[in-house]
């Protein structure tokens, strides 16, 4: 919020600290926000943010930063110096066409959603957040799923839900802690048996995918206690 000054007044902050400057129509980001060097939570949601600087490097405590629902068609190489950032990192409903090589080196990060965006293919920096948790990248144009995703050895949760996925690789052998695979409204014509592998799958979602995509060993995934919506 803002002081009839015209400065953001900074509301009083317990730890976690948090500075929620969540839909204040800022257009820019004000500089004093780069002089909060303490907070540990950022919200700069629903701003109509065109462009974001450099200066964020400065938040150097940062663990959760919220940047969804502006018009951001790229982000600054220097989000990738925050190295304390291992909670949330939320860039959905943008206009991003990529990430930036430099984000790799968030391997703490536990959460990204780059979901809504313009993504033709799955950022080649995601393949740096080995601590990934949840991964959401939902409503892009990705055409193809990386051999590598299979290197997020921590991931539970991977969204995918309407992307442009004809197929799927054939092997998810690294994914051993993946319980949620969201599939939908892909244009699916056939499925790896590999799935039927992941030791940890609990739930698989396939609606809205062509029939011809179930495959035969669902049953048995089923069997298993994995809940299969279709």
């Amino acid at each position: 919020m803002t002081n009839q000054g015209g400065e953001i007044a900074c509301p009083s902050m317990s730890l976690p600290l948090e500075l929620n400057l969540w839909k204040q129509r800022l257009g820019t980001v004000p500089e004093q926000v780069w002089r909060e060097v303490g907070i540990e939570t950022l919200i700069l949601a629903d701003n109509d943010l065109q462009s974001l600087s450099g200066e964020i490097a400065r938040l150097v405590n940062l663990r959760t930063l919220d940047l969804g629902h502006n018009q951001l068609c790229e982000v600054p190489e220097a989000l990738g110096e925050l190295a304390q950032l291992d909670r949330f990192l939320y860039l959905h409903d943008n206009r991003l066409t990529d990430l930036p090589l430099s984000l790799a080196r968030l391997r703490r990060l536990r959460y990204l959603n780059i979901s809504g965006n313009r993504l033709p293919r799955v950022p080649a920096a995601v393949r740096g957040m080995v601590g990934l948790v949840e991964l959401r990248i939902t409503d892009n144009q990705i055409e193809k799923i990386p051999v590598w995703m299979e290197e997020l050895h921590a991931l539970r949760e991977l969204h995918l839900r309407n992307n442009r996925l004809a197929a799927l690789p054939e092997s998810w052998a690294g994914l051993t802690e993946l319980r949620v695979l969201d599939l939908r409204g892909n244009p699916l014509s056939l499925l790896p048996e590999a799935i039927a592998g992941l030791p940890r799958l609990e739930k698989l979602d396939l609606r809205w995918t062509p029939p011809g995509s179930v495959p035969a060993w669902l049953p048995d995934l089923e069997s298993r206690g994995c809940l299969v919506y279709r």
